[in-house]
């Protein structure tokens, strides 16, 4: 699956899992938000064959569901080995059409019963008890995206808006574009014209002079020495 626009040379079998020119309409935690969407496009007669529902950061989930113990195993191994013994004593009791039909099951699943137990325990044993549990497993997807094409992605977004379905833009394919801040020019001086003179710089300021102090005596000044 590729959201990239397809080229002249793209295989017209596989239009269904891509898009010519994909634009995201919202990015949802869960599918059934992503379902409601779409649903709400088609319900306005919105061209939902345009859409695509892409499931994003995925990630693989284990479910531990029992213990297992050889009692557990060889019980499991019986029943599937059943099950498998009937199924193929079926086809045969069609195809070969024996006198007693209800003697070739019970024979098939005899035989199935002794292979799965021989099966599952012989299994069982080679892990050497590295893996005591039974688990299933599941990969699901983190969050969902909900793309359609680049002519109707207005309109999508609009009826998406009137009928109040929050969505996120944050998904990959919307990228959030950050303008970019204009540099100042740096100023042009015209052909011919001098640069202008530099102006000096003020000079610093001085402190004025301390005043000096009077003498401190017994004598004024103009007065006689003292004899």
């Amino acid at each position: 699956m590729s959201l990239q626009p397809k080229g002249p040379g793209g295989r017209h079998g596989f239009a269904t899992l891509s898009l010519e020119y994909p634009m995201s309409l919202g990015v949802f935690d869960q599918y059934v938000d992503a379902q409601k969407a779409v649903d709400t496009l088609s319900d306005n007669q919105f061209p939902v064959e345009n859409c695509l529902i892409v499931g994003t950061d995925l990630k693989q989930m284990e479910r531990v569901t029992a213990r297992l113990t050889w009692g557990r195993v060889a019980l499991g191994g019986l029943l599937s080995g059943v099950w498998l013994g009937l199924f193929v004593g079926l086809i045969l009791s069609l195809f070969s059409r024996p006198s007693n039909p209800i003697t070739l099951l019970l024979y098939t699943a005899l035989y199935g019963a002794v292979f799965g137990l021989v099966w599952s325990l012989v299994g069982y044993a080679f892990t050497r008890g590295a893996r005591d549990f039974s688990s299933v497993s599941q990969v699901v997807a983190t969050r969902y995206e909900v793309f359609c094409e680049h002519k109707f992605a207005q309109q999508g977004r609009e009826i998406l808006a009137k009928a109040g379905i929050a969505v996120s833009h944050t998904g990959f394919g919307a990228s959030a574009v950050t303008p970019a801040t204009p540099a100042t020019p740096a100023p042009v001086t015209p052909a011919g014209v001098p640069d202008a003179p530099a102006v000096p710089d003020a000079p610093a300021p001085t402190n004025p002079p301390a005043a000096t102090s009077p003498p401190t005596g017994t004598d004024e000044p103009g007065s006689p020495p003292a004899g």
